[in-house]
């Protein structure tokens, strides 16, 4: 794998807005790819069902994701924010 400066050459980012009925599953599917050298940016747009402790679960338990809450603002500028991170 190569290393940019301390940085990952791969993220994959995911936003989620009420979205707990399939968020362990996707998140479980991108975390068991062959492929393991990679950041996991995921960020609630404001989720006010369980997706933010299901997305902390999971932070705790794999040190490749960074998890992120903010306050709803839609899709586009969650992946933004997420970018930004």
């Amino acid at each position: 794998m190569v290393r940019l400066k301390n940085r990952v050459a791969v993220t994959v980012l995911m936003a989620v807005y009420n979205g707990e009925d399939w968020l362990e599953r996707s998140i479980a599917s991108v975390l068991n790819q062959t492929y393991s050298d990679f950041e996991f940016v995921i960020v609630s747009d404001g989720s006010q069902d369980d997706s933010m402790r299901i997305i902390e679960r999971f932070a705790l338990a794999d040190s490749r994701i960074r998890a992120f809450h903010k306050e709803n603002t839609g899709l586009a500028d969650s992946l933004n924010y997420g970018l930004e991170r």
